[in-house]
């Protein structure tokens, strides 16, 4: 079980000691399992690709396909030793001034984000380099684990205004941590509305464990995350 306290501890570094047991190793796939949504969004829901959300790439072994080029936002993108990652798109039928705004905006994911139950910024002012902000989401109980809340600490790496953000931090829970999640998203003006292209690795000595497991559900938490995004944008620009 997880000691730490990520409220008086906001950007742990060290890594925590996990037991190499199978027992571990199954707690570790239910509690997963169970993790509605984080990522960089951190973690990610079990629920099904959304038609409109093209995968570009994912990576838990050199097995899997890999984007052919990561992204970035002034010139830094996810970590490239990292197992864990994974790439996909959508296309937003609004302005970009409303995706941008709805995004960074994260006091208010709560209002849209179906995963994310509270938000806190532990600084004023509007989204830029170093602003950091604390949130939640649920992680039920399982027959090997007991509910518990995800807490994810994230800081503001680079912002380029209606371009691109990026944003790095550790999400613990007990019985469950990722040491560090990067996180990258893209935003590009096209016809009709916006190209939203994000990206997110993960690493940590327990998710890395069975990393073949983890990226089930980094993926699809990527994806619910867009479609969130998508579905409000375009309730509001309409």
């Amino acid at each position: 079980m997880i000691a730490t306290n990520p409220f008086t501890s906001p950007n742990p570094q060290t890594p925590s000691s996990t037991t190499r047991s199978p027992g571990s190793q199954a707690r570790l796939r239910s509690a997963l399992l169970a993790i509605p949504l984080a990522a960089a969004g951190l973690l990610g829901a079990t629920a099904a690709v959304p038609a409109h959300a093209a995968t570009a790439g994912q990576s838990a072994t050199s097995g899997h396909a890999t984007p052919r080029e990561s992204l970035t936002c002034l010139g830094h993108g996810i970590d490239p030793t990292a197992q864990l990652h994974h790439r996909t798109e959508t296309f937003i039928k609004a302005p970009l001034s409303t995706v941008w705004k709805l995004h960074t905006d994260v006091t208010g994911w709560p209002s849209w984000q179906t995963a994310v139950t509270s938000m806190k910024r532990l600084d004023p002012g509007a989204l830029r380099k170093g602003s950091r902000f604390q949130w939640t989401t649920p992680a039920p109980a399982t027959p090997t684990t007991p509910a518990t809340t995800l807490v994810i600490t994230s800081t503001v790496q680079q912002v380029k205004h209606d371009q691109c953000i990026r944003w790095t931090g550790p999400a613990i829970g007990e019985g469950l941590r990722i040491d560090r999640g990067v996180h990258v998203w893209n935003f590009i003006k096209v016809k009709g509305g916006v190209l939203v292209r994000t990206e997110e690795s993960w690493t940590g000595d327990q998710i890395e464990t069975d990393p073949a497991t983890a990226i089930t559900y980094l993926a699809p938490g990527l994806d619910a995350w867009l479609a969130d995004l998508k579905a409000a944008a375009e309730a509001r620009s309409h």
